[in-house]
């Protein structure tokens, strides 16, 4: 490890920082380290840091390390848990460097006896990406459905949080977020903070308290931070500042002079991410040498395409989830999730991806034995897959085969699938209505108290079972009642 700068002595820092944002903060890491050291042994509240592995995370973790560990053994007792929330989708490379950064960070903090406590988070399997993608059909999130964010990072977090405000009464959340990053947040944050003090209220956790050290920081001062200031646990800053450097395909995150551009603007996350119509920092990554990527680049572009209005049709149902239809006042449907043969698709394609990443990068993986039985009892309880078509997927792909859970209840299978729509379309009626109705059947088959299966039943016919074609006219008529409203003529009135 790198030996820590003594941040009593920052003269040698000044000398060999020439802009002068850096010189101001450097100047004030005695006064920064004071108050992390004033704030941590004000109370008996653990502390929670959120580390996600980013420059803002990394720097608040840096200072926080910096200032306990100059406290003496005895005040340092309080404990300091350091969480990071694997999404199962990070960008590889991303998640690879912060895995490794946390396995330094506990060995650190076990040698120099710092009640740092890394816990790693994740989602639960049920609120897991491909599960909800895959498995529900959820459509690939965009910025007005980002359905993705509370199930794959706010919920973890927050489990974490509440479980230790029921052990301790009330924590401290220390976050590496900076004014000026969202107008929204400062203003929330601002709305709980008591005037002159430096924790606020969490606005939605009960018992959490939040502080923000780098609050005032800019994105020069954390990179000087950064640079300057040896990882105390041993990591190197510069292959952080590579990434970023990578991710905005050569751009060099520090900052010589005022007139050279940070890298502050690179955003890591993701990678399947479609909130973003173009990932370029995926993009740079792949170009500058990490080929093995591709593939996963080429599945998330083609994600993004399924956001296209003209191909919903083909590839979303008319229906929601909830069984319900929504056209809007001017004729418009609103498809919903994805039909489950483009489910299959996305499998297939996913799978194949995989496939060609593991071609260069044996170890990687994407989707999860545990994931793959999850999807496959969603498409069997919920989506009407009589086929079962799961396993025949992945072994067609793979070429390999699961330890596949075989259950009596879903027997009947694509010959009885294909004989129901051949029924349904004859006596017109929805062939989805029977199977559902015989699915509600089979699960409650072999229970000894049988009494919600007609609260189920109620609920299946409750639904909006009209075809295409119904649908279709009524949005017809709804249109023409649009335009006949927007073309009255004023004598008419």
């Amino acid at each position: 490890m790198q030996n820590p700068i003594q941040l009593e002595d920052t003269a040698q820092l000044q000398e060999t920082t020439p802009v002068v944002q850096r010189k101001s903060v450097i100047q004030k890491l005695p006064e920064i380290l004071d108050e992390i050291r004033q704030v941590y042994l004000s109370n008996d509240d653990p502390w929670v840091v959120g580390y996600s592995g980013g420059k803002d995370s990394t720097t608040t973790l840096q200072l926080v390390w910096y200032a306990i560990s100059k406290l003496p053994a005895e005040q340092r007792q309080k404990p300091i848990y350091v969480i990071s929330t694997n999404t199962l989708v990070e960008t590889p490379v991303i998640i690879d460097q912060t895995t490794e950064n946390l396995k330094l960070l506990e060995k650190a903090a076990v040698e120099q006896n710092l009640p740092f406590r890394v816990a790693p988070l994740s989602p639960i399997l049920d609120d897991s990406f491909w599960v909800n993608l895959i498995g529900r059909g959820y459509p690939a999130p965009n910025s007005i459905f980002r359905w993705c964010t509370e199930r794959l990072k706010i919920k973890p977090s927050n489990r974490f949080i509440l479980d230790k405000v029921a052990e301790h009464g009330e924590v401290i959340l220390v976050l590496g977020s900076r004014r000026g990053e969202s107008a929204t947040r400062d203003q929330v944050i601002q709305m709980h903070r008591f005037t002159g003090k430096k924790l606020a209220r969490h606005g939605q956790l009960g018992g959490a308290w939040v502080y923000m050290p780098i609050e005032e920081f800019n994105t020069d001062d954390v990179w000087t931070v950064l640079l300057q200031m040896p990882s105390p646990w041993g990591a190197d800053n510069r292959h952080l500042a590579a990434l970023y450097r990578s991710a905005q395909d050569g751009e060099c995150p520090l900052v010589v002079d005022s007139t050279t551009s940070s890298c502050g603007g690179s955003r890591f996350g993701c990678w399947v991410c479609t909130v973003v119509t173009r990932d370029k920092s995926m993009e740079a990554m792949v170009d500058s040498g990490k080929k093995w990527m591709e593939p996963l680049l080429n599945y998330r572009d083609w994600l993004v395409k399924t956001q296209d209005p003209e191909v919903k049709p083909q590839q979303r149902e008319y229906r929601g989830r909830d069984g319900r239809i929504k056209i809007t006042e001017d004729g418009k449907l609103r498809y919903r999730t994805y039909t489950l043969d483009f489910s299959r698709e996305m499998l297939r394609r996913l799978l194949q991806a995989e496939r060609d990443v593991q071609a260069l990068e044996p170890e990687f993986a994407i989707l999860s034995p545990e994931e793959l039985r999850e999807i496959r009892r969603i498409w069997l309880a919920e989506r009407q897959d009589w086929e079962d078509s799961l396993p025949k997927i992945y072994h067609d792909v793979t070429g390999r085969t699961l330890d596949w859970e075989q259950n009596d209840i879903y027997a009947p299978g694509e010959a009885e699938a294909q004989l129901l729509q051949e029924l349904g379309d004859e006596f017109g009626i929805s062939h989805r209505l029977v199977q559902k109705l015989f699915d509600a059947e089979w699960q409650h088959y072999g229970m000894r108290r049988r009494a919600t299966i007609h609260k189920t039943i109620e609920k299946i016919f409750r639904e909006d079972w009209r075809s295409l074609d119904e649908v279709k006219e009524e949005m017809a008529r709804r249109q023409e009642a649009k335009f006949a409203a927007d073309n009255v003529d004023e004598d008419d009135v």
